[in-house]
């Protein structure tokens, strides 16, 4: 899952849905294995499958009008339990960004740890995006991480988010915790020699 990250241009998932949980992005009998691969699978699992496995042809995930990188969701996403299973299985799918007016702060740092960009954008803003995907499935959005912006390519609009200086450093550079701690081991190394009791 690890890749560098910086502009992305893609079509959206509309996901026009608030309080989505954690329990809804992975169920929780899903949670016993022990790696990243495979998660993507049993994303939304309950809403894409029915009790018999057959699948719901209405949930957006089974409806081949919608593809693309960028899944578009509704306020308070990512909310309830920790799991960070649930940015596994958005990761695993496929999806690369997600917007939404809100997100939990937890979940929020899983997708970052996951390179799976959260993009914080107005209501207004999500409302005029769910309104152009509707209108036209093949409306597209450029993520610009360098610039920090997003952009409805229907509209022209575009809005500003936020993202802390050192996760964007890592989601460019394609570096997880660890990652960027052996980039950075020469230098931890001369400030603890310098700094030896």
């Amino acid at each position: 899952m690890k890749q560098k990250f910086n502009i992305i241009t893609s079509t959206c998932v509309p996901l026009p849905l608030e309080n989505v949980d954690t329990d809804q992005i992975i169920p929780a009998r899903f949670l016993k294995a022990t790696t990243k691969e495979g998660f993507g699978e049993n994303l939304f699992r309950d809403w894409r499958y029915d009790k018999q496995g057959n699948k719901i042809d209405s949930f957006v995930l089974n409806d081949p009008t919608y593809s693309g990188q960028v899944l578009v969701a509704g306020k308070n996403f990512g909310s309830g339990s920790s799991r960070e299973h649930a940015a596994w299985a958005i990761a695993d799918y496929g999806f690369r960004v997600v917007v939404s007016s809100f997100f939990a702060d937890i979940h929020k740092n899983n997708e970052l740890n996951n390179f799976v960009l959260p993009v914080v954008v107005s209501e207004p803003f999500l409302k005029e995006l769910f309104d152009s995907i509707a209108a036209d499935p093949k409306t597209e959005v450029v993520v610009n991480l360098p610039e920090q912006t997003i952009t409805n390519k229907a509209t022209g609009k575009s809005e500003n988010f936020e993202i802390n200086t050192y996760k964007k450093h890592c989601l460019m550079n394609g570096l997880d915790d660890i990652d960027f701690l052996v980039e950075n081991k020469d230098k931890i190394e001369a400030w603890e020699n310098k700094n030896e009791i």
